[in-house]
């Protein structure tokens, strides 16, 4: 697994055009891939997770994969630094059950029902409160090996902020408009396979439109 760490020069004509359309922005990560042998859709076979942080001038975007990217693909200026590239190993193997660590996590964190007449068309809405969006992580945790403790006060170690819309166009499925959480906070690994597996593929949905990527680091106290 490799970590990208990219630099954004906020002035790129073509970096403006992707923030405009997450689906070109999903295209430009992509482009530092190969194609698939098979059938396998790119993201999933490289394993690919982004996530857009703001810096204190313009962006650091943050690219996860399984396989080494080639950023000499992405148009000149882009990138206000070259991109940094490690190996993820170190991360992975840090992990373990009852690991304290801190944590950040975009996400999508969304509830669906039934579409109407098509029984089988589910309608994905947001969860718009913090205690909504702080409990759909603890059920996402209970599925992916970890808790969120709690602090002196009684209340849960995270704090959810609102992130930029992200909205786009794609030709197949119309108009994309995904409404992202930033968490920030701490964690405590209950099952190591199921944590691993979670850092790896990424939490929740929207996972190609910068939504999923969990990074973790040493606790804050």
């Amino acid at each position: 697994m490799f970590l990208s760490k990219l630099m954004i020069n906020v002035r790129s004509r073509e970096f403006r055009r992707d923030y405009a359309n997450v689906h070109e922005m999903h295209r430009s990560i992509m482009s530092a891939y190969p194609d698939t042998l098979d059938e396998t859709p790119a993201r999933l076979g490289h394993k690919i997770l982004w996530r857009l942080d703001a810096a204190q001038i313009g962006y650091a975007q943050y690219v996860q994969s399984q396989t080494a990217p080639d950023w000499s693909n992405l148009p000149v200026g882009r990138l206000a630094a070259p991109a940094e590239v490690r190996p993820l190993g170190p991360v992975l193997n840090a992990i373990a059950a009852g690991r304290m660590f801190a944590f950040r996590l975009v996400a999508n964190p969304t509830w669906s029902t039934h579409g109407g007449k098509e029984r089988d068309v589910r309608k994905r809405h947001a969860h718009k409160t913090s205690e909504s969006q702080i409990e759909w992580l603890v059920r996402r945790g209970e599925r992916h090996g970890f808790v969120i403790p709690t602090t002196r006060s009684g209340e849960p170690d995270v704090a959810p902020s609102p992130v930029s819309t992200l909205i786009g166009q794609k030709k197949d499925t119309g108009r994309i408009t995904v409404a992202p959480v930033r968490f920030d906070g701490h964690l405590v690994i209950t099952d190591a396979a199921a944590f691993t597996d979670a850092v790896i593929n990424g939490v929740g949905p929207a996972k190609a439109y910068g939504c999923g990527l969990i990074s973790i680091a040493p606790p804050r106290f």
